[in-house]
């Protein structure tokens, strides 16, 4: 059975996706600390206690919204390099770079008062996410359908399974992140996968790992904006060096030893 629909809910948006969305815009706007029921409530238009019809707490709808967060940020950043023996190896490190920075720099706002609160972060990954990058194929907004108890269970939908059973295809992931969208696993999973791409191409040496690629590149990117905002710096005030990308990646292609 579909949720009753609230008067303040628009067009076709179910009513637990006007909750999520109404917290998404809290979250853009403020961050996910100190979220109150009632904040999220009053931007809904609905009363206080509605939420508890459709989520099992107030953690679940903000990590759901989170999550949600995250997606937006994703979809309007621009579209990483297609695939393998496509223009430069070096132009496109330098894009996932960029990419990465910018997606930090956007979502990590969200994150940093959150520290305290595992309860939320472990929501938001058994959701297919993690602490500060999204995962794979988890729900948007309007794919939160209550159980037939009205109240859901923590856990109970991970990697695209819909809470009315369904699924979300598994073969959608790849193509919808090169065209700016979700990305699987993640930016470091992204990356990681178009290196081992580059390598199969001939372009990546075979001795190189991938994986290790990836994490010099994303956690450039994390260490360039986590530890300004636990300092107290705003997203905003956050100034990325010269050639900050060019840098990261040229010692990623040539290392440190003398060629």
């Amino acid at each position: 059975m579909s949720p009753r629909r609230a008067a303040a809910v628009p067009g076709s948006e179910t009513l637990p996706g006007h909750l999520i969305a109404a917290a998404e815009r809290l979250i853009a706007r403020d961050g996910a600390a100190g979220l109150t029921v009632r904040a999220i409530a009053k931007e809904a238009r609905v009363a206080d206690g509605v939420l508890y019809n459709h989520f099992a707490d107030k953690e679940e709808l903000i990590a759901r919204a989170l999550l949600a967060h995250v997606r937006t940020v994703e979809r309007g950043l621009p579209p990483l390099p297609r695939g393998p023996g496509e223009g430069d190896l070096e132009t496109n490190l330098r894009a996932y770079v960029d990419y990465g920075v910018a997606l930090h720099l956007a979502i990590l706002p969200a994150f940093a008062g959150l520290l305290g609160r595992p309860d939320i972060l472990a929501r938001f990954a058994a959701l297919g996410g993690g602490p500060t990058l999204p995962g794979a194929h988890a729900g948007r907004p309007d794919d939160v359908v209550p159980p037939e108890t009205g109240r859901a269970r923590t856990g109970e939908a991970r990697d695209g399974d819909l809470r009315d059973g369904h699924a979300r295809s598994d073969d959608a992931g790849s193509d919808e992140a090169r065209d700016g969208g979700v990305l699987e696993g993640g930016l470091h999973g992204e990356l990681a996968r178009y290196l081992r791409a580059e390598q199969a191409a001939g372009r990546v040496a075979a001795q190189a790992d991938p994986e290790a690629a990836a994490t010099m590149v994303v956690g450039a990117c994390h260490e360039l904006v986590l530890p300004r905002l636990l300092a107290g710096a705003a997203a905003g005030e956050i100034r990325v060096p010269p050639e900050f990308a060019g840098r990261v990646v040229t010692t990623c292609l040539h290392g440190l030893t003398p060629r």
